[in-house]
């Protein structure tokens, strides 16, 4: 484009000279009344033309100047006319505009496209966000009071560690894993804890994040989440209130429950085995299992339902203790009177 610019301006520059001055319209009017003009060429406003002495000239006539060709005409002074036309920049515009813009346009539809700012591209990808690696990991040691779901998860942890020595038994780790119980017992943090203590990706995504208004994105995105923990097997998947996508099917009527189904239904092809998710542990957290598909519930699915009840006395006091590791307290604190 500079090029273009300097080659235009230079054209310009040079019809006339470098250094020429438009005469004066006046100036002009004067050497016609005294018949020293020669020949002239008339474009829109702009009159050039030639005296008798050779020397060539332009001037500009004001707008609607009436009575100029006459003139001229009683001087015998020759007159060209020339259709106006549009300016190089203006016909460079008109010509290569157009492409430049769709140029233009296509070079930011890739560069956000690939940065994932763009949300046409990526409209089925799967919304899990997998935790920094410099994130500090949570292990058993930050959750208390559910000591029984961590020993019945202490098996997974084992297979994560160690899979070959599973398979060299024979044995077959769970595929799936429900953490069932009310709310706010640590559920969440109990699944980023198996991932901490086995030292493997986490990636968590809520049960919403699936549904859209649109037929076919959440079955997508159940495609893309299940890719994503392929590629970085083994590793944790973890779907947080999956009752808003696993609910019974059939409940209702229209496109929102079409599209919630055939979510579920992409669901259950991935965990069903059909294809190998060797290292993939599916782990799902609900406070309401009683309103889940049975299908979902069946064996080869979810093989594991852990209850995550809330604390008795000795959790919540272990709770407190997780709490105050690094807050000092006085010699008259009891955590076991406050877990009461």
């Amino acid at each position: 484009m500079l090029v273009v610019a300097v080659v235009l301006i230079g054209s310009a520059s040079s019809q006339f000279g470098a250094g020429e001055e438009p005469l004066s319209f006046s100036e002009f009017m004067r050497l016609v009344d005294s018949g020293q003009i020669d020949r002239v060429e008339l474009t829109g406003n702009e009159i050039v033309g030639t005296s008798l002495s050779g020397e060539p000239f332009r001037t500009y006539a004001p707008i609607q100047y009436e009575g100029l060709a006459n003139k001229l005409i009683e001087r015998d002074v020759v007159i060209q006319a020339k259709a106006e036309t549009p300016s190089a920049w203006l016909t460079l515009l008109y010509g290569w505009g157009p492409m430049l813009l769709i140029i233009g346009f296509v070079v930011f539809y890739m560069r956000q496209a690939q940065s994932g700012g763009n949300a046409a591209m990526s409209f089925g990808k799967s919304r899990a966000k997998q935790a920094p690696s410099t994130q500090k990991k949570v292990t058993f040691a930050d959750v208390a009071g559910v000591d029984e779901a961590k020993e019945e998860l202490q098996e997974i942890i084992d297979f994560l560690r160690d899979p070959q020595k599973y398979q060299k038994l024979g044995g077959r780790i769970p595929k799936g894993v429900l953490l069932t119980g009310p709310p706010g017992t640590g559920k969440t943090l109990l699944a980023r804890a198996v991932a901490g203590e086995a030292s493997v990706p986490f990636f968590s995504i809520s049960g919403s994040d699936f549904v859209e208004m649109f037929v076919g994105v959440g079955a997508s995105r159940v495609r893309d989440l299940f890719e994503q923990g392929k590629k970085n097997a083994p590793c944790i998947l973890f779907v947080d209130e999956i009752d808003a996508v696993g609910r019974h099917r059939g409940a209702g009527l229209g496109g929102g429950h079409d599209e919630r189904e055939q979510t579920l239904n992409q669901l259950l092809v991935e965990m069903d085995g059909f294809e190998s998710n060797e290292g993939v542990i599916f782990v799902a957290a609900t406070n309401r299992p009683d309103v889940l598909d049975p299908a979902l519930l069946r064996p080869g699915r979810f093989d594991r339902r852990i209850s995550v009840d809330r604390p008795d006395v000795a959790g919540r006091k272990g709770i407190l203790e997780v709490h105050v590791r690094k807050t000092p307290l006085d010699d008259d604190v009891d955590l076991h009177v406050l877990a009461r």
